[in-house]
């Protein structure tokens, strides 16, 4: 008896589907890029139950004849390509011909369509990928496609996707990725009766920058065009010191199509070099216009995967063109640094408090020295500050570099912990409320998870549309970027679930102490240095800033000896 078999057509589609639709998120990318690639100006996509009981999208694009209804639903049936070399040359979005079988394979499907010169529509309707019937009727110019009940015939797929909120979450982000380099079309989603987003068409992309960013960073948004090696670079670049721990504000595009590249990724961070912390990303968006024969397209089924024939030349492009914005545009952001005291500053005529060397030393001196170093209890000698960002100081046995916001991170981090575990984090009401424009999905987790927000000290009041107004804030924070800080905050508010409240309180604390931290760039006073270090000493892991990075670096006499060569 034989091993191996043919397996059947319906399973051979089903196994197909699972490579280009994972959730519904994936329905509506594909959909999307079929309407545009139509010609439509108008879009607009209805969902149901995060897109798991229904998923309609409808354009007024160029619309299908009855026979092309037939056609489209079966594999590999394309209008965009006709020969292999085409693939070479691929304009459009979509061009494989799996989307529409792949969905109609594990849904109940419906397709309305009417072409421009044609007074009948028709509609087709398919379930499972077995066609149930086809029928003429009055349609308006354009298609309808409507996909119900996804994944109703393999339990096993359905039962992995996640609840309604997070799906429709995902289906935001897609929508607004798809949606960003197309300002002359006009989209909407609407989930059931309630509208979602509503992006008319314009002439300028600054309005879809503001839905998928937020007003203020996209106002403050810097513009850079350049064309390196035959590549076409257009940067939006926020300020670095709006960056984010997740790269999830990073948008690049390849000839209108939505990509994600590790390449593209690096040469972005390269871009914006140390204005960046390790680990933090830049919100940005990147389009990026290549000769489609130098850009191969057709990787993955999702076709959010490319390969550059030349990728030294597209790296140094993006590269050269980041570099260019911010030498231009933030090039005298140090030079802007508030005068202001933090509020970690005691009063000039108060005596400090002895200072024990021991904790600095902790952690960063050899074992062997650490019995005669923890006897040590005189003042470090402060030599002062290097770049305005590094504390340096004299020690018995070398050199002493600290690390200001990382330390004062540190005491930001615990201060905040020690007063949430003792239900009493202290809280500041704003004279003048600070008003705030959020993205649709902020919007969600502020209105779903207020609860939590306040017991953070933080009180966020609606003021309609996407607009809030912050009324009170923890009062350890000050000198704080409110709106990337909350950015951030609601990034990770809106990740934790109920099981998770240790992870998300470390989190969230976390966030809070970096933005409300004394930043690089701050010239501070010998007594300001002394009263830090007074604070850090009573820190439970005086080391370490919350994100693990040092906060201390020991240079021994030797070592700086060795460096000069003084000894070998």
């Amino acid at each position: 008896m034989n091993t191996i078999r043919i397996l059947p057509e319906k399973v051979a589609s089903q196994i197909a589907a699972g490579e280009v639709i994972d959730r519904p998120a994936s329905v509506v990318r594909e959909l999307i890029d079929n309407s545009i690639d139509a010609g439509a100006d108008r879009i607009v996509v209805r969902i149901e139950n995060g897109g798991k009981g229904l998923i309609k999208v409808s354009d007024n694009g160029v619309g299908m004849s009855r026979d092309d209804l037939l056609l489209c639903v079966e594999r590999h049936a394309t209008s965009k390509i006709e020969t292999a070399s085409d693939l070479f040359s691929i304009k459009s979005l979509g061009f494989r011909g799996e989307a529409l079988p792949s969905i109609a394979s594990v849904s109940r499907m419906k397709l309305t369509s009417r072409p421009k010169d044609r007074l009948e529509g028709h509609r087709l309707k398919i379930a499972g990928g077995k066609l149930t019937a086809i029928e003429e009727t009055g349609a308006p110019v354009g298609t309808v496609v409507e996909a119900g009940a996804l994944f109703f015939n393999i339990p096993a797929r359905r039962k992995f996707l996640r609840a309604a909120r997070t799906e429709t979450d995902h289906i935001i982000d897609t929508f607004t990725r798809v949606a960003l380099p197309f300002p002359a079309i006009n989209f909407k989603l609407d989930d059931a009766a309630k509208t979602l987003m509503n992006l008319p068409a314009s002439d300028h992309l600054l309005p879809r920058l503001s839905v998928l960013l937020g007003r203020k960073v996209a106002e403050s948004i810097t513009e850079e065009q350049e064309r390196i090696h035959g590549v076409g670079v257009c940067v939006y670049l926020a300020p670095w010191e709006l960056s984010r721990t997740r790269g999830d504000r990073l948008f690049v595009y390849v000839n209108g199509r939505n990509i994600r590249d590790r390449l593209v990724t690096r040469a972005i961070i390269e871009g914006y070099g140390q204005r960046l912390m390790k680990g933090h990303y830049p919100q940005a968006v990147i389009f990026l216009e290549i000769d489609p024969s130098k850009v191969d397209v057709n990787v993955h089924p999702t076709k959010q995967e490319v390969r550059f024939h030349n990728s030294r030349d597209v790296f140094q492009a993006i590269v050269s063109t980041i570099e260019k914005a911010l030498a231009r545009s933030f090039h005298s952001l140090y030079g802007q640094m508030p005068d202001q005291v933090p509020s970690f500053v005691s009063d000039a005529s108060e005596p400090f408090p002895e200072f024990s060397q021991s904790v600095l030393t902790r952690g960063i001196l050899d074992v062997a020295d650490a019995a005669e170093q923890s006897t040590i209890s005189e003042l470090p000698q402060i030599i002062g500050q290097l770049g305005n960002t590094y504390i340096l100081c004299q020690v018995k046995d070398g050199l002493l570099m600290v690390d200001q916001h990382a330390a004062h991170e540190r005491i930001m981090y615990e201060n905040l912990k020690k007063g949430f575990d003792a239900s009493h984090i202290e809280v500041q009401a704003l004279l003048v409320p600070h008003k705030l424009e959020l993205s649709a999905k902020e919007k969600r987790v502020v209105q779903e998870k207020g609860d939590r927000l306040s017991r953070f000290g933080i009180e966020l009041e609606h003021f309609g549309g996407n607009t809030f107004l912050l009324r009170s804030v923890p009062a350890l924070l000050e000198n704080v970027e409110w709106d990337s800080f909350l950015s951030e905050f609601l990034a990770e508010l809106e990740e934790g679930e109920p099981e998770d409240d240790n992870i998300l309180l470390d989190k969230a604390l976390t966030v809070m102490a970096c933005h409300g931290a004394i930043r690089a760039g701050y010239r501070m006073t010998n007594e300001e240095i002394t009263h830090l270090f007074y604070q850090l000493e009573e820190m439970d892991v005086p080391t370490n800033c919350p994100h693990g990075r040092p906060i201390f670096k020991h240079f021994t006499y030797y070592e700086i000896e060795k460096m000069f060569k003084r000894v070998v």
